[in-house]
């Protein structure tokens, strides 16, 4: 708290000392770039550089970036990572793990890494994602596929399937400022504060301010959220080729977990209780405190016409703490009855710790002879440690429960949570990861370019005899045969993992290496002056050297033993469409199929799907705004969200450490489909949106089955938002 407080101070004393003297129509006297869906036409979207390190617009990229801009999340009334990046081709959310997290999926990989200004804010490896605010959001990136030559080892389950970059609001040396109020279904209320200043007459040092406070219930009882986040930024311009910044994130979180529903059957079969609305299956005292804290200084210095050199160092420190009703395991082996399930109650906390530095020296249009030459060569680090906390009593298992009856969440008078305080804590090794990495982009005239890239990166494992390094190259071929704004491309990249290298196996030795080979081939152009995007591409991605962990054999000193699993497959096909198609409509669409499978496995059932990866997706949105006559500033929209069905557990050949049963295919999550629609007015200064979702009231689920997650989608609900600009 103390560190919100300072910054906040730090942020009020400049507006007091130096508001007075900045210029009062500095907005107006600087051109205001027109933001698009995907942010600004023409140019590299803010904070992009983090994650692909080399300035090419998105066209000119060989691995597929999509952007979502803060005007399309304001549009769509999105409050979270889900509600905006489900209009990406391919992006699905995997888990909420009961509401604490937003797990997504790529391509069928789950635990895709989720960044905040490059900084991955989860070090569990199974999830890889984080709670966020979108107040403070400039915009949403996704690379889907392969993002190794950036961001080195693919330490995630889900890092070959792309990544996730949330870009923080900072400082557009404007005079400016909205406040906003949202309420909604079950009782949520929301005021918002986004207020930007140039401090000086000179234009060098600006802030932006970025607050929010929101309050919610849920259409389960007991189930609520409270969260406090601010997100202040400072930014200097010494002279016209300099520029640094300073800011930090913090958010405060509390929220009850709930844990969903049960399958009322085997695990082969679709029998999901389907949970009354409001019945809520844990107890009313569940509660989880995250504190969230971010902080990042980028530096940009251009040397020349050609020439720049970019640094940055960010830094996030969470921390967790919390009461929660566990798993609601069957009773008895056979199990007679379904409904019949244990509850327990435990206390968990812990911190993580993420740091990450960066260093880019690049060049810009070098021409020699024919060739025109943008590069890049880099240098990073990152480290990245967690804490686990122990506690003084904190576990408890109750009486057991039938989920279809009546179900009391008041604890048991002889249970004390409070009672339960920290004795101790333990912490995982600190393993530093250093990369060097080149990136080339070779244009022969306006039609053809080349582009190569290598990344080295090592890393210090926990087994001296593993491997500590690995290579990863990137290449590929971008042609514009018939039109400047159409580009076919097709590329080559590798992900190596080393997250299982040092992992004993029963037979002897280590693991060792996991590495994702992909192919990509597409086309990406733009239309209408770069107001609209039009992207397709093709994909296969071959994942080797699997490996899954015994369920009983273990070493004398309790270390598990693993065995190899054989490798995993996946083909598919996106498409992109994003803009403009009139000056009043815009639109954002998208199909994604995939085919994944696992082949040559001892463990899995060679053939099937790994579970939660849906074959089809789709996703339509459109917007509508009058600009003129009597209906100017009127807008409407709506959008339309499919998610095909996915298998919920794997279908393995062999009882591995997560207890399924081999030869038991596991059942389907249904398909869904969610239809929401928005209609708003703007006059002057003032506008007003009234948000439908979920128009139909259909059930879908996200659900990390195995863990005993399996939380519904929320029910038909609606929205105002009222925001005044200044």
């Amino acid at each position: 708290m103390k560190k919100i407080i300072i910054g906040v101070a730090l942020l009020a004393g400049f507006v007091n000392i130096n508001a007075q003297t900045a210029k009062k129509d500095s907005l107006k006297e600087k051109q205001i770039e027109e933001v698009e869906l995907f942010g600004e036409r023409g140019k590299q979207n803010k904070g992009m550089e983090v994650i692909t390190r080399i300035p090419l617009k998105i066209r000119d990229q060989i691995q597929s970036i999509s952007v979502i801009s803060d005007r399309a999340i304001a549009e769509m009334g999105a409050l979270n990572i889900t509600d905006a990046a489900k209009n990406i081709p391919g992006v699905v959310l995997f888990s909420t793990y009961g509401g604490g997290a937003e797990s997504m999926s790529i391509r069928g990989y789950r635990g895709t890494p989720v960044l905040k200004n490059g900084v991955l804010m989860n070090s569990d490896f199974r999830t890889s994602s984080i709670l966020t605010d979108m107040q403070g959001v400039e915009n949403i990136q996704v690379i889907r596929g392969s993002a190794a030559i950036t961001q080195g080892i693919g330490s995630a389950l889900g890092a070959a399937g792309g990544v996730i970059n949330i870009t923080t609001k900072k400082p557009k040396f404007q005079n400016a400022g909205n406040v906003g109020f949202r309420y909604g279904s079950w009782n949520l209320f929301r005021p918002t504060v986004d207020f930007q200043r140039v401090l000086d007459s000179e234009g060098k040092v600006a802030i932006r301010f970025n607050a929010a406070y929101q309050h919610n219930e849920s259409f389960t009882d007991y189930v609520k959220g409270e969260r406090v986040y601010v997100n202040p930024s400072v930014a200097f311009r010494p002279d016209s080729k300099t520029e640094i910044i300073a800011e930090m994130d913090y958010m405060y979180n509390k929220r009850t977990p709930n844990r969903g529903t049960v399958n009322l059957a085997p695990d082969n079969v679709n029998a999901i209780y389907e949970l009354p609305k409001n019945k809520f299956l844990g107890f009313a005292s569940d509660n989880v405190k995250t504190k969230a804290f971010n902080f990042g200084i980028y530096a940009d210095r251009k040397l020349s016409e050609h020439f720049r050199v970019r640094v940055a160092y960010l830094q996030g420190d969470n921390s967790e703490e919390g009461v929660s009703t566990g798993r609601l395991s069957t009773v008895g082996s056979p199990v007679r009855n379904y409904a019949l399930r244990k509850r327990t109650v435990a206390k968990s906390g812990g911190e993580d710790h993420s740091k990450v530095f960066q260093a880019d020296f690049i060049g810009h249009e070098l021409k020699t002879g024919i060739l025109k030459h943008t590069f890049q060569l880099g240098f990073d680090w990152k480290e990245s440690y967690t804490t686990t906390n122990t506690y003084s009593g904190g576990y408890k298992e109750l009486s057991p429960i039938d989920v279809t009856g009546t179900v009391s969440n008041i604890l048991p008078s002889n249970v004390d949570i409070h009672s339960w305080t920290k004795t101790g804590s333990s912490s995982s090794p600190k393993s530093p990861i250093y990369g060097l990495m080149a990136q080339e982009v070779m244009s022969i005239g306006k039609y053809v370019k080349a582009i190569l890239g290598v990344r080295y990166s090592s890393y210090q494992g926990n087994n001296q005899k593993g491997k500590k390094f690995a290579w990863d190259p990137s290449f590929g071929i971008m042609i514009s045969p018939f039109l400047e704004n159409v580009n076919l491309y097709a590329s080559y990249t590798t992900t190596t993992g080393l997250r299982g290298n040092d992992n004993l196996l029963q037979g002897g030795g280590t693991v060792g290496a996991s590495v994702t080979r992909q192919w990509e081939a597409g086309i990406k152009s733009d239309w209408f002056e770069e107001k609209l995007r039009f992207n397709v591409n093709f994909y296969s991605m071959d994942m080797n050297n699997l490996s899954y962990e015994l369920l009983n054999p273990i070493t004398e000193r309790g270390i598990g033993l693993y065995d190899f699993a054989g490798d995993l497959t996946r083909k598919g096909v996106e498409i992109d469409l994003i803009g403009k198609i009139l000056p009043e409509l815009e639109v954002m669409a998208g199909y994604s199929y995939l085919d994944a499978k696992y082949h040559d496995s001892p463990a899995y059932v060679n053939g099937s799907r790994p579970m939660m990866a849906a074959k089809n997706t789709a996703n339509g949105w459109l917007n509508y705004t009058f600009r003129s006559g009597v209906l100017k500033g009127l807008s409407f929209g709506g959008g339309i969200y499919y998610v095909g069905e996915r298998p919920v557990n794997e279908y393995t050949q062999k009882t591995i450490i997560h207890n399924t049963r081999p030869g038991e295919k596991p059942f389907m999550l249904n398909a869904y489909t969610t239809i929401n629609a928005q209609i708003g007015y703007t006059y002057k200064n003032t506008s007003i949106r009234v948000f439908a979702n979920n128009l139909t009231d259909a059930i879908g689920y996200n659900a990390y089955y195995r863990g005993g997650f399996l939380n519904r989608n929320d029910p038909r609900n609606f929205a105002v938002q009222v925001n005044y600009k200044f």
